[in-house]
């Protein structure tokens, strides 16, 4: 048998509309059998109403509704708010079950008359595509295929239908199978399919799922009749593979249709087809059944467009990517059109144009929810005064894979031509430029395309450019991979300022680089290219910022002991009160010890993480943890928390502050070690949005940096800082009374848990010469730990003792000297204290044992509070006094809590 082409079968002249001519072969003769589907309907007027929860309603007067009568009975079509267009995707009309649901919307809709516009059964639409995969390849399993296609709809057809619906819907499913197999054996045959072939091939699940529900909708006791859309809708090919509606056409042959159908107040079209002015069957491409309920809404002049999906609305952002997505009750034309560019799951932009033009309300709504109000799609509502409503940003949308291309070079400046020959290269290659960006010096221009068809990009442009980039006047063509686009869509952002810097700013607190920036004139939008492995975080962090959603910060805690322990719990105990009040989410993804360390994507559980630490824990690993914290691509923002006093952590402070994670400390040893560590962290600090906090450094949870900053950072002068910044030596001093000798307030201090496991630590005045330092160089001083003078209150002799046990035996044996000196205080009226002292003036710190009057604020302390003196230029006569416990689990794991949510609310959280 000769082989056939098929593509001069597509071009056999086809019949009338609602007729269409089907090549097939037999032996070697070509033969066209005439195919009609189904035009057997029944008809009984019956009137409905409907005004939708989101529009206002109105009320169509007698005359309007006379004129309506008298147009129906002249065979006109009537046109207007009595008409609703509802549209429901293949997802809707999955099963038997779904269009029982389906039917139930239809009828419950008291519109005086509907449209219902259906896609093809779920999965319908690619088992044809496959169909004609399997032909074309002379696969002989496109006829299982077949069968389980006409097996499908057979299926539902029994569970929805009875007596002569059912009688006569299989009989014209097993007609359509049969021409399907006649023209499927023709592809086969000739081992290929021309587009019109496919477009008729595929179009069948809309022909089977409209005839379907049509059937279910009269089994409620309405009239109800289906229309073939190809018998009306009139499309012409474009230049960029998609069609263009001929509305002028599309209008004749729909009037001629109702003439037909007059008595018609449901009809159940089918969509995603059409013909083409020949009345060859065709498709409307991609989301075309969304595109037929639209154009199908434009020329009914309907008052609403109801889109039927299984989402509940228009989501501010990506759920899956943003859990705070909100629905959004409105977004305005322009709005769905820049969201859905950028590839939100709205709407395809087209499908907005033919609504548009008759100011047709599009309503998204969810068939799985019928209790959501979904999201309203129409002109910009303003309010009685005129106002725009509604916030300046509507959404956040993200195009993934993507490559960004930048043609740099003095030569371009000036040169009339060399962006249009740059595009003409990409054209050439049928590449999509998704965004263009070009700085106003010409220096350079960069575009973003598709990641699959860079390569084919910068091939074109090489070869375009080659003399160009030769002779200099290009200095390159830069490829920069793993790219996404981020934009931000809100048509009142023109007439609201700062948003761009709320945007901008946002993205800089997240530590998110941006890569190129492109805003039109109309100012509905602002895209901006990002990493592709920052894309999330950086979604996260403006949708917080823009929506107070919550804040979420990925956590990571070192030192899990009794300061890391306390703050694990504090967080635990407070953690819903700050998601539901503060919107504040606090994820702690990661903790470890020195031995093992916990690692959870989604958060450790704070009720058992003691549990999980014994059961779970694997080897410690700081660098692993680093970059398990930092790498949590769905949170913006990271923190490392070190609750340690080592100094090898604290060395890490530099690097993971220049990567980009926030810190909070109340280890010491950065802020008074090596002055060229500190100075460095600091300027970093200063340079980058990435935060460093240390409050429980000095005085636990007393605000004791704080207050010195706001003190500087509001013109004030320091002068002198005094203060007992020990618990612990306070708790000593304000107990050694009496005829108590100072081991005994010692050995009770050790018992109580006041003083480190070896007393030395404290006795030896280093962690007080450390508070000193740090406070010297928040004032300005560039002190050293090392030149600090500091007079230990551990005994020379003791010094060298090899345990705290040792120690605590040999320490009564000096009690004589601290004995001695408090003796003569108090002959004096005046007690002992030790303090530290920062001395601005002379730019000096002492570490000391002083002696203070007994009506000093010094002399009035109880139990291990500290009490810190300011001494300004404006509290010269009177210093300013800060005074609280300066000790203890809890108030320095408060202390380091407080720390973490000032983080938080630096980053966006509302305060």
């Amino acid at each position: 048998m000769p082989v056939v082409s098929l593509a001069k079968i597509a071009s056999s002249p086809a019949v009338t509309a609602g007729d269409f001519t089907v090549p097939c072969i037999y032996g070697k003769r070509l033969v066209s059998n005439r195919v009609s589907f189904g035009n057997s309907r029944r008809r009984s007027p019956v009137s409905h109403r409907v005004r939708s929860e989101l529009q206002s309603p109105r009320v169509l007067g007698s005359v309007t509704d006379l004129s309506l009568d008298n147009s129906v009975e002249n065979g006109h079509l009537p046109k207007g708010d009595l008409w609703a267009v509802h549209k429901f995707g293949g997802t809707c009309v999955g099963n038997s079950e779904r269009i029982k649901d389906v039917a139930d919307v239809v009828v419950n809709d008291v519109s005086s008359r509907k449209l219902v516009v259906v896609s093809a059964m779920a999965k319908v639409t690619d088992m044809m595509y496959d169909l004609i995969h399997r032909a074309q390849s002379r696969d002989d399993s496109y006829l299982s295929a077949l069968d389980a296609v006409l097996e499908k709809h057979r299926a539902t057809a029994l569970e929805l239908l009875d007596g002569d619906e059912l009688a006569s819907f299989s009989a014209r499913l097993h007609n359509d199978i049969n021409n399907l197999k006649a023209m499927l054996r023709a592809i086969y045959i000739a081992g290929h399919a021309t587009e019109s072939f496919s477009d008729f091939v595929v179009g069948h699940g809309e022909l089977w799922s409209a005839q379907m529900l049509a059937a279910v909708v009269r089994k409620s006791g309405l009239d109800c009749t289906w229309m073939d859309a190809r018998d009306v809708l009139v499309v012409v090919p474009n230049s960029s593979s998609q069609v263009d509606p001929d509305f002028a056409e599309s209008e004749k042959r729909l009037e001629k249709w109702f003439s037909q159908n007059s008595a018609a107040k449901i009809i159940i079209a089918t969509g995603f087809i059409a013909s083409t002015p020949e009345n060859i069957p065709t498709t409307l491409k991609r989301d075309g059944s969304d595109f037929s309920a639209a154009i199908m809404g434009a020329l009914f002049r309907s008052h609403q467009l109801t889109i039927w999906t299984d989402v509940d609305g228009v989501y501010s952002a990506d759920p899956r990517k943003v859990s705070d997505a909100v629905i959004l009750k409105t977004l305005s034309y322009q709005e769905a059109w820049e969201m859905s560019y950028f590839g939100a799951n709205v709407l395809h932009p087209r499908t907005i144009i033919p609504v548009m033009k008759y100011d047709i309300p599009i309503v998204i709504r969810n068939i799985f929810n019928l209790s959501a109000p979904g999201t309203m799609i129409c002109r910009q509502i303003e309010d009685e005064d005129g106002y725009k409503l509604d916030a300046p940003v509507k959404g956040f949308a993200t195009i993934d894979n993507l490559a960004l291309v930048n043609v740099e070079g003095t030569g371009m400046a000036g040169v009339p031509g060399t962006a249009s020959a740059i595009f003409s290269a990409v054209k050439e290659v049928g590449a999509n430029v998704i965004m263009i960006s070009q700085a106003s010096s010409e220096h350079s221009v960069c575009f973003a395309v598709p990641e699959k068809e860079v390569k084919a990009v910068s091939e074109a442009l090489n070869s375009r450019f080659r003399q160009a980039l030769a002779g200099g006047r290009l200095s390159q063509i830069e490829i920069i991979p793993n790219c996404s686009i981020l934009a931000a869509v809100g048509q009142k952002m023109a007439s609201t300022p700062g948003v761009s810097a709320t945007f901008f700013n946002a993205l800089a607190k997240a530590n998110i680089n941006i890569r190129a920036i492109a805003q039109g004139c109309s100012e509905f939008n602002i895209t901006v290219v990002v990493k592709r492995e920052d894309c999330i975080r950086a979604l996260r962090a403006v949708h917080s910022r823009f929506y107070l959603s919550r804040t979420t910060l990925a956590v990571g805690i070192i030192g899990p002991g009794l300061i890391g322990g306390t703050l694990l719990d504090q967080i635990r105990d407070q953690a819903a009160v700050l998601k539901e009040e503060f919107k504040i989410d606090l994820r702690v993804i990661g903790i470890t010890s020195s031995s093992k360390m916990l690692l959870s994507e989604s958060g450790v559980d704070l009720s058992r993480w003691r549990e999980l630490m014994k059961e779970e824990g694997e080897s410690a690993n700081i660098e692993k943890f680093t970059q398990y914290v930092k790498g949590n691509h769905f949170i913006p923002n990271s923190v490392i928390v070190d609750c340690t006093a080592d100094a090898d952590i604290a060395s890490s402070y530099y690097d993971w502050l220049l990567r980009g994670i926030h810190v909070v400390t109340p280890n010491k040893k950065a802020n008074s070690g090596p002055l060229d560590q500190y100075l460095k962290i600091r300027d970093l600090q200063r340079k980058s949005y990435t935060h460093y906090f240390y409050e429980a450094t000095v005085g636990a949870g007393l605000p004791i940096i704080s207050t010195l900053r706001g003190l500087l950072e509001t013109g004030d002068k320091i002068l002198r800082i005094e203060g007992i910044f020990s618990g612990t030596l306070s708790y000593l001093f304000n107990n050694f009374v009496g005829n108590r000798s100072f081991s005994d307030v010692v050995a009770e201090a050790k018992q109580a848990g006041f003083t480190e496991p070896d007393p030395r630590d404290d006795l030896s005045g280093t962690d007080v010469a450390r508070k000193v330092t740090i406070l010297a160089r928040e004032s300005g001083l560039k002190l050293d730990l090392d030149s600090l003078p500091v007079q230990s209150l551990v005994p020379k002799p003791l010094q060298a003792c090899a345990s705290a046990e040792e120690f605590m035996q040999k320490l009564p044996q000096f009690d004589e000297e601290l004995s001695k000196q408090r003796q003569e205080a108090e002959a004096a009226g005046e007690v002992l204290r030790y303090v530290g002292v920062v001395d601005a003036v002379g730019k000096k710190g002492t570490v000391e044992l002083k002696r203070y009057k007994k009506d000093h604020p010094f002399a009035q302390l109880s139990g291990a509070d500290n009490i810190i003196a300011f001494t300004t230029k404006r509290y010269k006569e009177q210093p300013l006094i800060v005074r609280g416990p300066g000790a203890g689990a809890q108030v320095t794991a408060g202390g380091i809590f407080s720390d973490i949510l000032r983080l938080a609310f630096y980053l966006g959280a509302p305060s």
